[in-house]
Order: C-alpha cells, then sequence, then structure tokens
C-alpha cells in the first residue's frame, strides 16, 4: 500500500485505528467533566459561575493532547512504515521436480536401441546434469510407485541409482502411472512445495492416469510427460512369451494438457527436455528474484518508538524512578537487530537462532566445497534433528559410517517422522557391508567399497528438503554401463562353484610353474618399459585377488529391491 510516493505501508490495516482517536478524545473530555469533584458539592446551576472553566481546561488540554499524539504514532509504527528496500537471501527461489520413471516389463522393449530403458536412463543422466539448481527426486512405478531418492538439491546423488534402475527391482509388473503422479505430488507436499513440476516418463496413458493428472495440476503440480518408444513399437520378453508395446503419444498429449504441462517424445540430445522445461527451473511467483536474492520493503516503524517515549513522559506525574529509567534508556544506540551472514560467530544484536543459523550455512557451503573436516565442526555446532541430520551426512562422506549411524540416530530421535534421515542410515548400513578390496586395504578408491553421494535433504532437507540441505546417501556399489540393463548373476550350485575353484587352481598352479622355470636364485628382469616383472609370489597374490574379486556379485539393484519389497509388505500390512 502507497499513501506517499516514498512510503510504503507493510500492514496498512493498522491505519483504520486512528478513526478511532476522536472517539477516544471525546470519552476522555467527557470523564473528566464527569470527575470534577465539585459536582458533589454544589448544585448544578451554581457551578457555571464557581468555577474556572479556562484554567481547568488548560490543566487537562495537554495530558490528553500528547496521549493522542503518542497513539497516534504507535498506531503508526504498528502498520510499518518503509522507505526503502532490502535484499534478502531466497531460501528456495526453484520449484522441485519429482521424475517418475516407468520400470514395467514394457521398457525393455527394443523399439528405442538397444532398448527403452537404456535410453531412459541416458535422458536421466542428461537431465540431473544439465538442470540448472532446484531440488530434485526420483520415483520409479509399475504395479505401484516407491521413491528411489527423495527430493535434494544434489543432481549427482540422484544419478547414483540410475544403473540400477530395472524391471526387476519392482515388487510387481504392471502400469500405474496414477499411483507414481500421486506419490510425486505427496513426496513435494510433505517437503513444504505448495507447487512443483511432475515429469512422467512412459509410453500410455488411461482415463484414472489422466484424472490423476488433471488432480495434480489443481493442487499446484504440473506433470509433463516424456514419451518412451515409438509407434511402430516393439517386441520385449515376458514369463509368458514376448511382449509388444507401442508409443500412445495420443493419450500422453491428453494427460500432458490435464496436468497443465508438455509432451515430448524422447529424442536425440536435450532439445526435448528444454521443450519441457525442466533444465531451467521456475522461480517462485510473486518476488522478484535476481541470484539468490530478493528485494523486500524495510520496517522503519521502530524509529517512531523514542518519540512516542518522549510523548509518554510528561503523563507521568508519580514514580519519577520509573521516568527516570525510561530517560535512561533514550541513551541507548538507536541500532535495529539484524540477523549476521558471517560464519566467525555472532554479534551483539545477533539472535541465538540466528548465530546457529549462520553457522548451518557455512556447514553447507563446506559440505559442497568437499571440505567435511569442517563440514563435520560446524554441524557438531548446531542443534536440532536438521543439524544431526547434515553432521551424519558429513561423517558419512568422511568415511565415518559408525558416527554417522549415531547421527542419524540422534536426528531420529529428536524427529521421529524424519525420512530423509532413516533412508541414508540405511544406505549408510549397506555400505558398512560391502566387501572391499584386498589391496585397498579398508579405503575407498574411485568408487569401489562404499561411496557417498550428497544429501536431506529430505529433505535438504528437508529439509527437509529444504533448499541448501546436504544429504550422504553412499552408493551402492558398481553399476552396469549404460545401454545394458544390469542382470542379477545367476546362482551357484556348491559343486559347480568347487570345479570354478579348482580350474582356478590349476591355472595358478601351471602360472607358478611356468615362472619356476627361470633358473634359480635369478632376479626378475625388468620388462620393454623398464618395469620389473612379476615374482612368483606377487603373481600367486595377484591371481588369488582377481579370483576373489569375480566371486563378488554385481547387483547394484539388490538394495532397491530389498526396500521396494519392504515398503510394499509395509503397505499391505504384512510383516517381513
Amino acid at each position: 500500500m502507497n499513501l506517499f510516493p516514498d512510503v510504503h505501508f507493510l500492514r496498512p490495516w493498522w491505519l483504520l485505528a486512528l478513526l478511532v482517536l476522536p472517539m477516544l478524545a471525546w470519552w476522555w473530555r467527557r470523564q473528566a467533566q464527569q470527575r470534577n469533584p465539585w459536582r458533589d458539592l454544589v448544585d448544578a446551576h451554581l457551578l457555571p459561575h464557581l468555577l474556572d472553566r479556562g484554567a481547568e481546561q488548560r490543566a487537562g488540554v495537554l495530558p490528553r493532547w500528547l496521549a493522542l499524539a503518542a497513539t497516534a504514532l504507535a498506531i503508526i509504527a504498528m502498520a510499518g512504515p518503509g522507505i526503502g528496500k532490502d535484499e534478502q537471501p531466497l531460501w528456495q527461489a526453484q520449484e522441485p521436480l519429482v521424475i517418475a520413471l516407468d520400470l514395467s516389463s514394457a521398457t525393455l522393449a527394443r523399439d528405442l536401441p538397444p532398448t527403452r530403458l537404456a535410453q531412459a536412463r541416458a535422458k536421466l543422466a542428461t537431465l540431473l546434469r544439465e538442470r540448472a539448481g532446484g531440488q530434485v527426486a526420483l520415483v520409479a512405478f509399475a504395479g505401484d510407485a516407491f521413491t528411489v531418492a527423495p527430493l535434494t538439491e544434489d543432481a549427482a546423488n540422484v544419478a547414483l541409482f540410475l544403473d540400477a534402475l530395472d524391471p526387476g527391482v519392482m515388487p510387481d509388473d504392471g502400469h500405474r502411472a496414477d499411483r507414481a503422479i500421486a506419490w510425486s505430488q505427496g513426496l513435494m507436499r510433505q517437503a513444504g512445495f505448495a507447487r512443483g513440476q511432475i515429469l512422467l516418463l512412459t509410453d500410455r496413458a488411461d482415463g484414472t492416469d489422466i484424472d490423476a493428472a488433471s488432480k495434480a495440476n489443481a493442487a499446484g503440480y504440473r506433470v509433463s510427460v516424456l514419451g518412451l518408444g515409438t509407434v511402430q513399437g516393439g517386441v520385449f520378453d515376458t514369463p509368458e512369451g514376448l511382449g509388444q508395446a507401442r508409443l500412445d503419444a495420443s493419450g500422453l498429449k491428453r494427460l500432458a494438457a490435464g496436468g497443465g504441462g508438455a509432451y515430448q517424445a524422447l529424442s536425440p540430445g536435450d532439445a526435448d527436455l528444454r521443450a519441457l522445461g525442466v533444465l531451467d527451473p521456475r522461480q517462485d511467483a510473486g518476488t522478484s528474484v535476481r541470484g539468490q536474492k530478493v528485494s523486500r520493503w524495510r520496517d522503519d516503524g521502530y524509529w517512531l518508538l523514542p518519540v512516542v517515549l518522549l510523548l509518554c513522559l510528561p503523563l507521568f506525574r508519580r514514580g519519577a524512578a520509573f521516568a527516570l529509567l525510561l530517560a535512561c534508556g533514550l541513551w541507548l544506540p538507536m541500532v535495529p537487530a539484524s540477523a549476521q551472514s558471517s560464519s566467525s560467530g555472532g554479534s551483539l544484536w545477533q539472535r541465538a537462532d540466528q548465530a546457529e543459523h549462520a553457522r548451518m550455512q557455512d556447514g553447507i557451503a563446506a559440505y559442497r566445497q568437499k571440505d567435511y573436516p569442517r563440514a563435520i565442526e560446524r554441524f557438531s555446532t548446531v542443534g536440532g534433528a536438521e543439524g544431526q541430520y547434515n553432521l551424519g551426512n558429513a561423517l558419512a562422506k568422511a568415511g565415518r559410517y559408525d558416527d554417522a549411524i549415531a547421527a542419524y540416530d540422534r536426528a531420529l530421535a529428536l524427529q521421529p517422522g524424519m525420512k530423509d534421515a532413516a533412508f541414508n542410515r540405511n544406505l549408510v548400513r549397506v555400505a558398512k557391508q560391502l566387501p572391499k578390496r584386498p589391496q585397498d586395504k579398508g579405503e575407498d578408491k574411485d568408487g569401489k567399497g562404499g561411496k557417498d553421494g550428497q544429501p536431506p535433504q529430505a529433505s535438504k532437507p528437508g529439509q527437509q528438503g529444504q533448499a541448501g540441505k546436504p544429504q550422504a546417501p553412499p552408493a551402492q556399489g558398481k553399476g552396469g554401463q549404460a545401454g545394458k540393463p544390469p542382470q542379477a548373476p545367476p546362482q551357484k550350485d556348491p559343486q559347480s562353484q568347487a570345479q570354478a575353484d579348482a580350474a582356478q587352481r590349476e591355472r595358478m598352479q601351471q602360472a607358478l610353474q611356468k615362472q619356476q622355470a627361470t633358473q634359480p636364485g635369478q632376479q626378475p628382469k625388468p620388462d620393454q618399459r623398464g618395469k620389473p616383472q612379476e615374482t612368483a609370489e606377487q603373481r600367486e597374490r595377484r591371481l588369488a585377488n582377481e579370483a576373489w574379486l569375480q566371486r563378488v556379485p554385481d547387483d547394484p539393484g539388490a538394495l532397491l529391491r530389498a526396500r521396494f519389497q519392504l515398503e510394499q509388505q509395509r503397505r499391505r500390512g504384512a510383516t517381513p
């Protein structure tokens, strides 16, 4: 509200209270006349001749006018007058994105070579790599919908799960896109987002799916569709034989129209993603965003409070000590309290919660710079469930899994419903149990063994997935290559495993005998590249390591499969 060119009132409805002041002045005047002690002692017709009206009015007019002036200034101060704007950091300026990927058996169709699933993985990798900020989550659906990765600002953390996506991880086959839309909408609502976007990757849609998209759009969540497959279709293997799947472009366009989004068929490059608007997230409506800050009107009403106190001082005819205290209070420096963003600590005007918020932001900045010791130091000084959640993420990135699990336990004790903390804690527990190569000696190198991604958010991360909240789920091991869905290794019976071990020992023995055929006591000669040849002991150790590694199953989807099955049992009310 602008009453004057340079004055803006943040709470203009308080100005309506000024209309009460004339009535208040009349009431004070009437009360003063009725409190005259001579009215009880002298007849009414004699009072005008005995009393000095001018002296009476002069004695009471000054306090009344001072009180009215102080009240008027107090009302104007409550209206929040401002004569300028300040730039404030914007906590979350971009709407989130939830990716819902179809993992039914139809995604193995080969009309998009090598398969639809391989093309979808490559497209999602491009999206996660090129998206310009904003929180993102990944949902997989077939017969039901499940969360693969909760909302997080770290798209690289979501990309860790791409190699594990396969129809084999889903408990039931099917095509329930309506449940995927509803589940994605619930993830954003739980994270505190009133608006957002859902990207559905599938090949068909029915009336139920279109109704679910329309409901999501009415609630503030747009639904866009990226079509998988071709109109000619392709075949895929099923337990009953060969199946065929075709792209229903018309149905998907109706779904996108009902969801308030757009439709694009999957194509090479990133033109389809840019047309859908998922690479450049929208800003929140109604805000003037510049970078990470927004301009807001400043509340300057507190500057009127010293004037209000000065006007009230003459009203204290008694209680000189109280008036003296008020006068001494005016000598205090009139500096408004403001939040300090410095990480070095607070100031005289910084509240405890503001200082804690500054330490939280410093820890997040250190986490993003991969300075995990400093992040652990800063998060250790932050209380609450969110601080312990972020501390667990930093500890997991530093490889301190036991301490990370303890931090997640403390976060869950403070906030039992914190799903992001429970999710990351389970991943860290799995990372602890993963076997490590003997030559690594307990260290994780190049993604071999336990490997960490970034949080929290849940959800940030709350935030939980609140913009700026890290979360660190560890990776699940070494995944399959793009374009080739990972398959679970076949289970070997004890007899075949024993035969394989015997063959391996025989090859090792032959190599050892060949090495020993050299002259006794001869030192290993360098090869043509100048490197010394392996001794018999070194070669035996290397072959043993290789044989050990070949026996470790490479199944990146095992964790997702187990988690989805447990979630399905929980939904059905069964006990594992």
